[in-house]
């Protein structure tokens, strides 16, 4: 397939365009030529110097990321910056990203796919970030408790051990919303900012990767359990989605994991 109708059927299918107003990174095809044909695609949480050694092992000629290297513009190829650059550069790979349109995606992205190991139903969008959204809220299937909830988040790819492995819980939970949870938003990624939100959408629960120092006063006084699963760790679900089309439409792929237990 050629690179430019590769990223452009990855423009259209995650409405990229949309997002263009309200997200500091640089969506779309970030670094490389759009030019010449691409056979394999490797995929990552994050556009780093492991990740891309690995998608030039793997024979990858583009690597799509949902946390790039460009954040409101590069002033300066130096540093890292330029070590990352100079690497996609070397092995030829296309460097493709998609940060919030892929957090926001219904049926892509990150906060649908945790949403689904949820068994969350009657989904609507979330996260409200100018005119577009970043999450998603919904119904559990049945009535759950913060334990319950807290076990199948403690299973996600690139949680640092858990129950079962005589460790820690992964998870950290705010417990301060009911004892049957019943409606849950979900914002990836650090999304405590939309605790609020939550709260006037009715939701018991709000599910995202890290938090703020206040999002424990602001869960308590509110009534609602926050849950903490790791950054990494719910952001995993929309590039395994793409990898996922990326097949259907033909191309070999592979996985890059590389948790950063954060």
């Amino acid at each position: 397939m050629e690179r430019s109708e590769y990223v452009r059927r990855l423009d259209d299918r995650l409405d990229t365009a949309a997002y263009a107003d309200v997200d500091a990174s640089a969506n779309g095809l970030q670094v490389g030529s759009d030019r010449g044909e691409i056979e394999r695609v490797a995929f990552a949480v994050d556009a780093a110097a492991a990740t891309i050694e690995a998608a030039a092992d793997a024979g990858a000629d583009a690597l799509v990321v949902h946390h790039g290297i460009s954040w409101g513009g590069i002033d300066r190829v130096t540093g890292r910056t330029y070590d990352r650059v100079a690497a996609l550069s070397e092995y030829d790979i296309a460097l493709y990203v998609s940060h919030l349109p892929l957090d926001g995606h219904p049926d892509l992205g990150n906060a649908a796919g945790v949403a689904a190991e949820l068994d969350l139903g009657d989904r609507e969008p979330f996260g409200a970030i100018g005119p577009v959204t970043i999450g998603t809220i919904g119904e559990a299937d049945a009535p759950r408790s913060a334990a319950s909830i807290r076990e199948t988040l403690d299973g996600f790819e690139g949680q640092p051990g858990g129950e079962g492995d005589g460790e820690e819980s992964p998870t950290r939970v705010i417990d301060f919303g009911p004892d049957e949870i019943e409606r849950v938003a979900v914002v990836t990624g650090s999304g405590t900012d939309w605790l609020d939100e939550a709260v006037e959408a009715g939701a018991d629960a709000l599910v995202t990767g890290e938090g703020k120092g206040r999002v424990y006063h602001d869960a308590r006084e509110a009534g609602v359990t926050v849950f903490l699963a790791g950054h990494y760790a719910t952001e995993t679900f929309g590039v395994r989605s793409l990898q996922a089309l990326t097949e259907e439409w033909g191309l070999e792929t592979t996985y890059v994991s590389h948790p950063t237990g954060l």
